[in-house]
């Protein structure tokens, strides 16, 4: 019987360990995937494979300094305890060549974390069956990806993590005969086939209003309902060092002001890394335990992200975050609006259903532009009057989720990030959806 992909990781830590030699110490990082992808064009199976893959990131210490190297794993257990070693031998030999890393600070700690979330995934059958019977007759273009991602870290001190969860995410546009698109997602660690086939009929309803004429608006301040996936575009944008320690302490945060004490965002605002019982695991690729983190209260700011490095160079306490410093599991606090009343309570103005290519505009006054491209609508008295055509907005964080703020809707939305770049990503995002005041087009 083939070992399993936590007995495989654990041979390669007993083999680092066996090869060390003396003052030395090391950090074995793990990663693995089983992956099926599935990818459509107009409801159809256009292409279908497996992906298995693993790797190690294998870090040498000594007398103050680092080095790291990357290796592909096999399924031979023999092959992978030889490249580790001459791995090991290359690290020995680059060692002395680098500087002291002064901001090299080690988890000692010999802290343990398992977690296994095996949530049944659904059967490729029963998902290929549904988008027959809900979309076969559209134009649907997009992919499935799911399957168990597993994540391990180890190190001289005697620490040791492993995650092994199961995922799933369908992500996928219907397209109109006109060029028009909605563009939609379903995602998450529990399969439910009617959640499924409820966003895939509301993507088929908001499709038939894609068929009306465009509506083109004036540049102005409109009042707006973004969906999930648009506060999910913005929410992104904060995750750019937004939280991160050394971004605040250089001066690169887009919520300096935030964290400063001169700004203030609404009440109905706040913002936590939710680690506990989300994909991402529950230790960082330094090798520290993750911390459940409130980073915005009630409007306010309270605690960042910090990396082993930043708490070394800026003398704070680290909070298990990753290197880049950035949330793997952001999650906003769900607000009082019912998502069956959100076109009443908008009356008139824009429904957006996504917002695309987003940057900023001003970074000190975190203020950002984009385009609304997918499925935006103009409403009128609570009832969809037809799309609106492509505009760009820019508005500042503190007037969107601050003083433009109405309310946040009761339900929220798991979204998983669909990078599948090198292998697919853990980070995700649980958010409602948002009801402001004033949203700013300018073209």
């Amino acid at each position: 019987m083939s070992a399993t992909p936590q007995q495989h990781f654990e041979d390669l830590i007993d083999t680092v360990r066996g090869a060390l030699q003396a003052d030395e110490h090391f950090t074995l990082g793990y990663n693995a995937e089983q992956s099926q992808f599935i990818r459509f064009n107009h409801a159809k199976v256009r292409q279908a494979g497996e992906v298995s893959q693993a790797g190690v990131q294998l870090r040498l210490i000594r007398d103050g300094r680092q080095a790291e190297q990357q290796i592909t794993l096999s399924d031979d257990a023999e092959v992978d305890r030889r490249r580790l070693g001459d791995a090991l031998t290359q690290l020995r030999q680059t060692l002395p060549l680098l500087a002291v890393d002064p901001y090299l600070r080690l988890d000692e700690h010999a802290w343990h974390s398992h977690s296994r979330q095996d949530q049944p995934l659904p059967q490729l059958d029963e998902v290929l069956d549904l988008i027959e019977r809900e979309a076969g007759d559209l134009d649907l273009v997009g992919i499935y990806a799911a399957g168990p991602i597993c994540r391990g870290f180890a190190s001289s001190f005697g620490a040791f993590g492993w995650h092994q969860a199961n995922s799933f995410n369908v992500d996928w546009s219907l397209f109109h005969a006109n060029g028009q698109a909605v563009k939609a997602n379903y995602a998450g660690q529990a399969w439910s086939s009617s959640e499924f086939a409820a966003r895939l009929r509301q993507a088929r309803e908001q499709l038939a209003f894609l068929g009306r004429p465009a509506i083109t608006l004036k540049p102005g301040s409109y009042r707006a309902y973004l969906a999930p996936a648009a506060m999910d575009e913005i929410a992104g944008m904060l995750c750019w060092g937004g939280f991160s320690a050394q971004a605040l302490a250089t001066g690169n945060s887009a919520l300096q002001r935030l964290y400063s004490g001169d700004a203030r965002l609404s009440p109905l605002v706040s913002f936590s890394e939710q680690v506990s019982g989300s994909l991402s695991p529950a230790f960082s690729d330094e090798g520290s335990p993750r911390q459940d983190l409130r980073l915005i209260d009630q409007g306010q700011a309270r605690q960042r992200l910090v990396s082993a490095r930043s708490a070394a160079e800026f003398e704070l306490a680290a909070t298990g975050a990753d290197s880049y410093e950035s949330p793997c599991a952001l999650s906003l606090a769900a607000g009082n609006l019912a998502s069956a009343e959100v076109l009443e309570r908008l009356g008139s103005g824009l429904y957006i259903s996504n917002l695309w290519y987003l940057n900023y505009s001003d970074l000190p006054a975190a203020r950002m532009t984009g385009l609304t491209r997918f499925a935006t609508f103009w409403v009128e008295n609570g009832e969809i009057q037809g799309p609106v055509s492509t505009m760009r907005f820019d508005d500042s964080l503190y007037s969107l989720l601050g003083s433009q703020l109405e309310d946040l809707t009761c339900e929220r939305e798991m979204i998983l990030s669909s990078s599948t770049y090198g292998q697919r990503s853990t980070g995700s995002s649980h958010l409602p959806g948002a009801l402001v005041k004033g949203l700013t087009l300018t073209l």
